[in-house]
C-alpha cells in the first residue's frame, strides 16, 4: 500500500472513530449534553484535530450521508454507457453499500440518535438533496440532457427513495437481510413501474 493510501486510510479511521464516538456519547447522554472537548478526549484527539474532521458536533453524529454525491459521482463515469440510468446508478452504489452492510451497528446507532433528536433531520434532509443533485447533474450528462431536464432528476430522486426504503428495512430487521439485496429488489420495483407486491407479502 502507497504512503498515501496509508494516510487515506488513517484519515477515514480517524474521521469513523470521531463519528461512533459522538454517536455513543449522544444516544447516552443526549444531544446538549455533549460537547466537542469531551468527544475529542474520548476519541484519543485534541478539539483541533475534531474541526479539521467535522465543522460541528451535529455534522459528527450525522456523519457520511447515505450517500456520497461525489463519489457516486466518480462511479457512474466508469459505468459503461450503454447501461440504464438505475442499473447504472446501483452499480455506482456497490462499494457504498458493501461499507455500509460492514458497519452494520454504527448505521442502528445513527438512526436511532437522529430519531430521538428530531433538530439533526433538517441537516440530514440538506445534505441527501445536494447529493440528489450532484447525482442527477452526472445522469444528464450521461444521457446527453439538458442539466435542468426533469428525467435525470427524477431518476435521481426514486433511486434516493428506494434506498432510504431499504435502508429502514435493513435497520428494522436488524441485519438479517443483506442491504445489497433489499437494495437490489427496490430497484427492481423501480425498473418494472412500482408493480404491486404479490398477495400476502
Amino acid at each position: 500500500m502507497t504512503t498515501e493510501g496509508r494516510r487515506d486510510r488513517r484519515k477515514r479511521q480517524t474521521r469513523a472513530t470521531l463519528s461512533l464516538t459522538a454517536l455513543r456519547m449522544v444516544a447516552e447522554r443526549g444531544l446538549d449534553h455533549v460537547t466537542v472537548d469531551e468527544i475529542s478526549e474520548a476519541a484519543g484527539v485534541s478539539p483541533r484535530t475534531f474541526f479539521n474532521y467535522f465543522p460541528s458536533k451535529d455534522e459528527a453524529i450525522i456523519g457520511d450521508q447515505l450517500v456520497d454525491g461525489g463519489r457516486i459521482v466518480t462511479r457512474l463515469a466508469a459505468v459503461p454507457p450503454q447501461v440504464p440510468p438505475l442499473a447504472a446508478l446501483r452499480t455506482a452504489l456497490a462499494e457504498v453499500l458493501d461499507e455500509m452492510q460492514a458497519h452494520h451497528d454504527l448505521w442502528v446507532l445513527r438512526m436511532r440518535v437522529v430519531e430521538c433528536h428530531p433538530t439533526l433531520l433538517p441537516r440530514l434532509v440538506s445534505g441527501g438533496a445536494q447529493n440528489e443533485r450532484a447525482i442527477a447533474a452526472a445522469l444528464a450528462t450521461r444521457l446527453g440532457l439538458p442539466p435542468d431536464h426533469d428525467h435525470p432528476a427524477l431518476v435521481s430522486a426514486v433511486a434516493g427513495a428506494a434506498l432510504r426504503v431499504s435502508m429502514g428495512q435493513w435497520v428494522r430487521s436488524g441485519g438479517t437481510r443483506a442491504l445489497t439485496d433489499l437494495v437490489d429488489e427496490a430497484f427492481a420495483a423501480l425498473a418494472a413501474g412500482l408493480p404491486p407486491p404479490p398477495a400476502g407479502t
